[in-house]
């Protein structure tokens, strides 16, 4: 009777031919289907932009779950650790970390699969490279970014990554992206990356290599520098002389529409709200919009009043560190997330979550920061790799494996499925109308 590891052994291959097959079909149904619906729905994008992109994310994470799913099959598992980063859910937050191999960006998918909120609302800054796969079309309808690698388009991509900001990420309410300022592989960077630590009297780094900080200064310019926009409009919402002298432009403002509108003789008094008002519920509305047409409302679109009722959402709130240890020190590959030819192994992300506020702004201090994040690095996958684990310390988040939910991993094949055999019979049925359509033209003729 053979013995349970020659039994395994035996099954290997055909296992892995099976997976590579199963994962072509995957990405035969699923990357169209997604490309499909978001075809038929963008009447919708006419009408409602927002649920149009709403569907549009949700779409995106249930892609992204099976690329989780070839991961989670193979016994690839993933273990947590390191701070809390529950608070950063919800919140604009800049995910940076240490960049080895292809595994790397499934890998993350896989983690922040099972985070509720999450994967709909990122937002990857990959190589341009990747454009060209099969999931470029997706990466490209999601409003991902692309950066261009070399010196020569370093400064052009900086300024398309800030204009792509302005106009992509913050407009659809992304949360989270993902930066690797490494700006490529460990394997391919690792002796460049030590000649310029030793001719810049750097630490020589082995496990990491030094950091590029530009796609982060120029992220931190756009949504979280003191002199952005979201930066002044708090400054002056904490300043009292803004909050009076708006209370007094709004009054104004107030009282020429409401004699616009034919109201002559209204109470001083009645008209000008209290300031305590304003302070302690700023997200109440003090212009009763059923005393004003639609012509005098539209013209209170710009005025300061928006400043006292919206949310100040365009900011930066959290950098959440990551660093990626693989056991041994060697790296999985996407072939072997796709195969699964290499034996289960656990692969560790350690967290720390920083505020905001905490990371400096100028160049020079920004720098360091993220030359001391990477050093930092460089001494947990020291440890990691000597002992098998990061240090504790001080960490609120014990070793946890991530659990994937199988059943839902099928739900979301089902749908992509019967969404492929839908869309399929929808092509057939206008191939054969253009057919009848076709030959009645001719017998009309």
């Amino acid at each position: 009777m053979p013995s349970c590891s020659g039994l395994i052994d035996v099954i290997k291959y055909p296992r892995a031919l099976f997976r590579t097959v199963f994962v072509i079909a995957n990405n035969i149904y699923c990357v169209p289907t997604y490309l499909v619906w978001m075809f038929l729905l963008l009447p919708l994008k006419k009408i409602h932009e927002n649920y149009y992109y709403k569907i549009e994310g949700i779409l995106f994470h249930w892609l992204l779950a099976n690329v989780s799913m070839w991961s989670t099959t193979a016994g690839y598992d993933l273990v947590e650790m390191g701070d809390d980063i529950g608070p950063a859910l919800d919140e604009r937050t800049l995910v940076i970390a240490n960049h080895q191999s292809t595994s790397d960006v499934p890998l993350l998918m896989a983690a922040f699969n099972v985070k509720k909120g999450v994967l709909p609302n990122i937002m990857w800054i990959m190589d341009r490279m990747f454009k060209y796969t099969n999931f470029g079309a997706v990466s490209l309808l999601h409003q991902d970014f692309f950066i261009a690698s070399g010196k020569s388009n370093r400064e052009k991509s900086l300024v398309q990554l800030k204009s792509h900001l302005k106009k992509s990420y913050i407009p659809r309410k992304r949360k989270w992206m993902v930066l690797f300022p490494e700006g490529g592989f460990l394997r391919k960077r690792k002796e460049v990356s030590q000649r310029f630590a030793e001719k810049n009297n750097l630490p020589v780094l082995h496990h990491v290599t030094v950091p590029r900080v530009g796609a982060m200064k120029a992220i931190v310019d756009v949504l979280g520098s003191p002199d952005s926009p979201c930066r002044d409009e708090e400054k002056m919402l904490n300043s009292n002389d803004y909050v009076e002298s708006t209370i007094a432009t709004v009054t104004d403002e107030f009282n020429r529409s409401l004699t616009t509108a034919g109201f002559t003789n209204v109470d001083h008094h009645q008209q000008q709200p209290k300031q305590n008002d304003v302070i302690n519920n700023s997200s109440s509305t003090f212009i009763n919009s059923e005393a004003i047409s639609t012509d005098d409302c539209d013209s209170f679109k710009d005025s300061p009043l928006t400043k006292l009722n919206g949310k100040l959402n365009d900011c930066l709130e959290y950098i959440l560190d990551i660093t990626i240890g693989y056991p041994n020190g060697k790296p999985l590959d996407l072939p072997n997330i796709v195969h699964g030819l290499r034996n289960p192994c656990q692969t560790y992300l350690f967290y720390r979550l920083y505020r905001s506020s905490e990371v400096p702004r100028d160049s020079e201090s920004l720098t360091q920061w993220l030359y001391d994040r990477f050093i930092e690095k460089e001494k947990l996958l020291d440890e990691f790799y000597r002992t098998g684990m990061f240090p504790c310390g001080s960490s609120s988040m014990l070793p946890t494996v991530i659990q994937q939910d199988l059943l839902r991993f099928l739900l979301i094949h089902l749908f992509f499925i019967t969404s492929t055999y839908v869309h399929y019979q929808l092509i057939l049925m206008l191939i054969n109308y253009s057919n009848v359509m076709y030959v009645y033209l001719l017998s009309d003729s």
